[in-house]
């Protein structure tokens, strides 16, 4: 199908906060609505996307077991928080037309599909969103290490991770007005650099298979179809061409 989308089959990163409102917690349907209706304008365009959300609106795993809770059962929990933020955009996009199916690494299967790569392919080739749930299945892992785990698996172009801020600051740009955008880094330089893209493993996951991460501003209307159409104000973080790689 012909597409002038610079990137086809894309894998976007999202908070559990990207779809909340004013109140930082919960869901807000007309914050989830907006990004369905971008994820149905990409699949539009030709696109294939698949959709890594996290569970922070509702329980991170490793602040909760700061309370006494053990940290495998706060992970399992906020495991949990990723299938339900997964189900609202599933509805979001069912209701406008858009095909999507959720499959979560943690078996749900009263609610969801289990996670296996041939019957998530097969949906990709369908032409169905995918919404990855669970995180990768396992305690003590991100679902930003879950994303890239999933593009990785999947063969997509690109890591898409929206954020509150539209891209990667040499320091937090809400509390310092000397930090500047960057517009483009290697992998290795940021980790060398400590930026705050995505966690250590997650970082050095991409770079091992050359995937590329963009980081731009999710809370920008219409940003996510400009990102993937090659355009947009965001932090390109590609492979370092002069490395083995």
């Amino acid at each position: 199908m012909p597409t002038d989308l610079r990137w086809r089959r894309v894998l976007l990163k999202l908070s559990g906060e990207a779809l909340t409102g004013a109140e930082g917690f919960g869901i807000a349907p007309a914050t989830v609505g907006r990004i369905a209706d971008e994820i149905g304008e990409v699949v539009a365009l030709g696109g294939q996307v698949g959709v890594v959300v996290g569970g922070g609106n509702f329980v991170r795993g490793a602040q909760i077991s700061a309370t006494g809770i053990d940290r495998v059962s706060a992970d399992h929990m906020g495991m949990l928080a990723t299938v339900m933020n997964a189900l609202a955009l599933n509805a979001a996009l069912a209701a406008r037309g858009v095909p999507a199916r959720v499959m979560s690494a943690l078996p749900v299967p009263t609610v969801c599909e289990t996670f296996t790569q041939r019957v998530a392919l097969a949906h990709f080739q369908a032409g169905r969103v995918v919404l990855f749930a669970g995180g990768t299945g396992n305690p003590f892992f991100t679902t930003d290490t879950g994303a890239v785990l999933r593009a990785t698996e999947m063969g997509c172009d690109v890591v898409l991770k929206g954020t509150q801020v539209d891209g990667v600051y040499s320091a937090d740009p809400k509390t310092d007005p000397t930090a500047t955008r960057y517009d483009q880094l290697t992998h290795q330089e940021v980790l060398a650099r400590g930026l705050s893209v995505m966690d250590a493993t997650a970082i050095a996951l991409a770079r091992d298979n050359r995937i590329p991460v963009i980081v731009f501003s999710i809370g920008e209307p219409g940003e996510f179809v400009a990102v993937a159409r090659g355009s947009g104000r965001s932090t390109l973080v590609t492979v370092d061409e002069g490395s083995e790689g």
